[in-house]
């Protein structure tokens, strides 16, 4: 047995159709393909979601809704939770945020909202704080530090400054940074 013997098993190929070969074949003529028309010319393509002149489906249906591509997405965390998870005196961070499973897409925006009592002194840093929230936190003794968020752009400057060994900061009045 060799490669040269390899078959296809039987009736698993056919034959090529040859149409257009004379009226004896049986698909001469009008190659299968009926008279005459737009369907039956080459480079005949139906449009996406044609339906024989019929309103498409995509045209019957209502427009709805807005897409804004300016909206910012902020994961929320509420204080109870923090209160269950963190120790007095911690400094609470979107990382730590995240590696205590409070926030699921690391890097995230964070924003915190007032659910729950705060008792206990914690510092925390967000990207947002609800009224409520920073009151409460005021009022039990810690911080709300809010982490300014400047553009992609001012991260990525930020970064490389500091694998060079420049200092950075952040300008929070239009995302650029400038050297200090």
């Amino acid at each position: 047995m060799n490669l040269s013997d390899l078959r296809p098993p039987q009736g698993a190929t056919h034959a090529k159709k040859r149409v257009g070969r004379g009226y004896g074949s049986g698909t001469g003529v009008t190659s299968g393909r009926g008279h005459k028309g737009q369907k039956s010319r080459s480079g005949f393509r139906r449009k996406r979601g044609f339906e024989g002149g019929q309103m498409p489906l995509h045209r019957r249906l209502p427009k709805r809704g807005f897409y804004n591509p300016f909206r910012v997405e902020y994961s929320v965390v509420n204080l109870d939770n923090l209160v269950e998870r963190f120790e007095p005196g911690t400094e609470v961070t979107p990382e730590l945020l995240h590696e205590r499973g409070l926030v699921r897409q690391k890097g995230a925006l964070v924003k915190v909202l007032a659910r729950g009592d705060i008792e206990v002194a914690l510092t925390i840093k967000a990207h947002k704080f609800s009224q409520k929230a920073s009151d409460k936190i005021a009022a039990a003794g810690g911080r709300a530090e809010v982490i300014a968020r400047g553009s992609r752009r001012a991260a990525q400057a930020v970064d490389a400054a500091s694998q060079v060994g420049n200092t950075l900061v952040p300008d929070v009045s239009d995302g650029a940074t400038s050297e200090a």
